[in-house]
């Protein structure tokens, strides 16, 4: 007897091969049989001619902290996905001194864009080890978690305040060392770091201070156990991004491991940048190095308010300045102060035409209401002024609370990113889900796959698609035993429809500790999620009491 079968599914197995019609067995969590299944089982699921195929792998988000409040980091599994990869981007929340908590609280506030309030009344801190982290997040675990350990953190917890201001010594580095074994030990997949980002304070993170030498040290370690190093580069530079990959492969090369860099993104201006860094991927490739460049299939979509500190304001010094350092009261201020304010419209001017695309997308005030949905650039044609001037007056009108959508800001060549997703040297990533919770909905990346560039543009088959965010994804990250539908491989297994699979439209939700709220989307097409060899989530009834994810690799 059996304790699952999947029935008449269309079983799309993770190898790329057609897919074919057939059944699937479980038992004991695992796959015992692909094809026709005619034992019994407890439980049966008729797919209906559905496709069947391993659950989905998103390799890059940031559900560190949810995980700690929402063992299911929701709404992945309803996605599809059934393995998350968490602690990218130098920061992880692990291991980390008590002392240090109110600073890793301040780097993921300014980075990933993740509120204050949720760690401060969703997050009960009470580890430091990265052993003690990943025994508080088994408690309650619906979803697999394969856990990178942050550079930055590392260099906190050897280093203190200095990590932040200089190089490591050579005592320093043989510690970071073994702290890094130490958090392989306890299950991390691997180490990221990032060269580009800033902390709550504008400076540099701590990983930026480490040298190559450094850098070099903790590779080695990484070659000990055979785990993979995640990096943020020079994203902004093509040039920079290049003599990153360069780094990585004499890194995948010395040390034998594999190394991925994220993102890379096909930019509005028209420019060759993709190309160029492909090339060079390809041509390390060609020397034995394994350097694999992350690409996310949606358009670049951000929503902001001025309540809230936003990346798109990043190249505006005063503006970023006043939301990132300023109260509620100095922000009003600021806008409304009859000297200063057109020096700041002066400043925005030099991202025109952007401001004119605005989408107003949210407001509180009933007078305001019928302007939701329209371009600033036409509400400015009717008042007579400017969009960056109907910007600031919404926000003023609505004590900040307006709320405005910068849609197709990049990434939206159908042409060019469906040549890159298709690409057999790209991995596809980057997803950053549970981050930036208030400029975008990170989740539906797969669902925007399978609907856009299978369905209607034909870039990928589904056989091909399904293999990239499965087999190459476990393959890539070294994750054993999943990613396939073969015998005595994990039983986890998204059931989905072919044919309408796709994300649903972006909204408002407010479910984040803190009286928070954040972007989601519902999952379109998903019908079952199994994990563990039990179900998980199915589309009709929702979520069960399932707890079978697990810590991988182990």
């Amino acid at each position: 007897m059996l304790d699952l079968i999947i029935r008449n599914g269309r079983i799309v197995d993770g190898t790329g091969l057609p897919g074919f019609r057939g059944d699937v067995g479980i038992a004991g969590g695992r796959i015992v049989a692909v094809g026709t299944v005619r034992e019994d089982a407890t439980q049966e699921l008729d797919a209906g001619g559905k496709g069947v195929s391993p659950g989905f792998i998103d390799p890059h988000t940031h559900f560190d902290a949810q995980l700690l409040w929402d063992g299911r980091a929701r709404p992945a599994i309803e996605h599809g996905i059934t393995t998350i990869v968490p602690g990218n981007c130098s920061l992880s929340l692990a291991p980390l001194k008590a002392e240090h908590r109110t600073k890793l609280v301040g780097m993921f506030n300014q980075i990933e864009e993740m509120p204050l309030k949720a760690f401060e009344q969703g997050v009960e801190w009470n580890w430091e080890t990265f052993e003690a982290f990943i025994h508080r997040i088994r408690k309650d675990l619906s979803i697999n978690v394969a856990p990178l350990v942050g550079h930055s953190v590392l260099r906190l917890w050897v280093m203190g305040d200095a990590a932040m201001t200089r190089i490591a010594t050579d005592q320093e580095l043989a510690d970071m060392q073994g702290l890094l074994r130490q958090c392989l030990d306890a299950g991390a997949i691997g180490l990221s770091t990032s060269f580009v980002d800033m902390d709550e304070t504008l400076q540099p993170v701590p990983s930026r201070y480490a040298d190559t030498r450094e850098l070099d040290a903790l590779c080695s370690v990484l070659g000990e156990y055979g785990r993979i190093l995640q990096i943020v580069p020079e994203f902004y530079d093509p040039d920079l991004t290049i003599a990153r990959v360069d780094q990585l492969a004499e890194l995948s090369l010395r040390h034998q491991i594999t190394t991925t860099f994220s993102p890379l993104f096909v930019s509005a201006d028209g420019s060759t940048a993709v190309e160029r860094v492909m090339d060079r991927v390809k041509e390390q490739f060609g020397r034995g190095a394994r350097v694999w460049p992350q690409v996310q299939t949606r358009p670049i979509d951000i929503s902001f308010s001025f309540a809230v500190p936003s990346l798109l304001f990043i190249r505006l010094p005063s503006w970023y300045a006043i939301m990132r350092f300023g109260s509620h009261d100095e922000i009003v201020a600021a806008f409304s102060d009859a000297q200063r304010r057109p020096q700041l419209v002066a400043e925005a001017a030099a991202m025109n035409p952007l401001w004119d695309m605005l989408v107003l997308r949210q407001v509180r005030s009933p007078k305001n209401q019928p302007l939701v949905g329209r371009t600033l650039g036409d509400i400015a044609g009717e008042r007579g002024t400017t969009a960056i001037d109907v910007m600031i007056d919404l926000s003023l009108e609505e004590d900040l609370d307006a709320h405005f959508l910068a849609a197709d800001m990049g990434h939206n060549d159908d042409e060019k990113v469906g040549a890159l997703l298709s690409d057999p040297y790209v991995h596809i990533g980057a997803s950053d889900g549970g981050a930036h919770i208030l400029s975008f909905a990170t989740y539906g990346d797969t669902g925007y796959l399978l609907k856009h560039f299978v369905r209607e543009t034909g870039h990928l088959s589904l056989e091909q698609a399904v293999k990239k965010i499965t087999l190459d994804t476990a393959s890539i990250w070294g994750i054993a035993d999943r990613g396939l539908l073969q015998k005595g491989y994990v039983a986890d297994i998204t059931i989905f429809d072919p044919a309408t699979v796709d994300r649903g439209p972006e909204y408002f939700a407010h479910d984040v500790p803190g009286d928070g709220n954040r972007y989601v989307r519902d999952a379109v097409g998903i019908d079952t999620v199994i994990i563990g060899g039990a179900v998980a989530y199915q589309q009709a009834s929702g979520y069960t009491d399932a707890r079978r994810g697990e810590i991988l690799p182990g």
